[in-house]
């Protein structure tokens, strides 16, 4: 066995603890937990398009609604008591956290030395990005579903506007979703509808499928909605498009798209596959209703979707999610780690989401036939 002496030692410069105290390992804690954020910060959109709360003490939080009042002249001498209608009605809408979402990876001690590269970094941000798409993906299911909704105030003589859905073309081909003068068309259309609605003008958004997004982006000839650089030549590559009729617009593969995430190849979307898409491009929608585990709100199955959505348009109070825990990371350590000689690297997550003033929502479909309530 190897003596060591600690009758003589060194002053260490330990570069992995905070201002010299503590766990030696902090640092390097934080480091790959930092990787983690920027993957969950660039690969999500939806966090900062909605109404997001914090809940701390509960398992749910409410939304109040309020709708609209009646304006009348005074008559001198009477007494002012109120409406005797009872307006404005009010409506709640309750939003309960989901089940705890995680996505975890172990890492084994002698593959990390033996790795040329940042092992941990790597798979902290992959963890990242994998706790982004459901993020996504369960609130754009939320805004879909909302737009299909009546208003929740139902009062007599006081019901508010409900949501809007708008077919994109006319044919009952899928190509009409990829078509740049039709997506204008129901652009404006959407900003006319919210208009009458009542939805306010900030914070007017879409959410399109890259094929889309690109599309108007080619259309320059047309529509007249491309920036061109200073030299004014050149066509900017993909950010020139700002907003269209005060709705800034946004590429997400997250959507749900004509019965699938994000995009769909052959039949009659004119669309061909690049190839070689693997296991993650263009997958069917999955069953998250009630009944699903771990969910305790409706983001509906892929039958209640169907197969005809084609893109979302909405207000940020079209929907709010709710956080009891933000993205988070936590990694094994100490006696743990000696035991398996490795450690396991998690991301975790506490939310839920649900549509609110379904009037803030708009769906865009292809087709005769719009999606049904669910």
């Amino acid at each position: 066995m190897a003596q060591q002496s600690s009758d003589l030692t060194t002053n260490l410069t330990r570069p992995g603890q905070s201002n010299s105290t503590g766990d030696a390992r902090a640092l390097y804690l934080k480091l790959f937990s930092g990787e983690m954020f920027k993957g969950f910060q660039h690969s999500t959109i939806a966090r900062d398009l909605i109404m997001k709360r914090t809940l701390t003490n509960g398992k749910s939080l409410q939304f109040i609604y309020t709708g609209r009042t009646t304006a009348e002249y005074h008559t001198p001498g009477n007494a002012i008591l109120g409406n005797s209608d009872g307006a404005p009605p009010v409506a709640e809408k309750t939003i309960t956290v989901d089940d705890l979402l995680i996505s975890s990876a172990f890492l084994y001690d002698l593959d990390e030395t033996l790795s040329h590269y940042d092992l941990r970094s790597e798979i902290s941000r992959k963890i990242g990005y994998a706790l982004a798409e459901k993020y996504d993906r369960l609130i754009f299911r939320a805004i879909a579903r909302g737009a299909r909704q009546a208003s929740p105030i139902t009062k007599t003589n006081f019901v508010e506007p409900g949501g809007t859905q708008i077919r994109v073309g006319s044919t009952a081909n899928e190509s009409d979703a990829f078509n740049a003068g039709n997506l204008v068309t129901a652009f404006y259309d959407a900003a006319a509808a919210m208009d009458e609605k009542g939805v306010s003008g900030d914070g007017r958004v879409a959410v399109l499928n890259p094929r889309q997004y690109h599309a108007l982006i080619q259309d320059v000839g047309s529509n007249g909605l491309i920036n061109r650089d200073s030299q004014g030549t050149a066509l900017q590559g993909g950010n020139g498009i700002v907003e269209i009729a005060g709705i800034k617009i946004y590429k997400s593969m997250n959507i749900p798209f004509l019965g699938k995430y994000g995009t769909k190849y052959g039949g009659t979307t004119g669309v061909t596959s690049p190839g070689n898409t693997g296991d993650f491009v263009n997958p069917a929608l999955e069953d998250a209703s009630g009944a699903s585990t771990g969910i305790n709100n409706d983001y509906g199955t892929g039958a209640e979707f169907g197969s005809v959505s084609a893109g979302l348009i909405f207000q940020r109070e079209a929907a709010g999610c709710v956080e009891a825990i933000g993205p988070q990371v936590q990694v094994t350590s100490n006696d743990v780690s000696v035991i398996y000689q490795g450690d396991v690297i998690l991301g975790r997550l506490a939310m839920g989401a649900d549509y609110l003033n379904p009037a803030a929502a708009v769906e865009l479909y292809v087709g005769a036939t719009a999606p049904s309530a669910f």
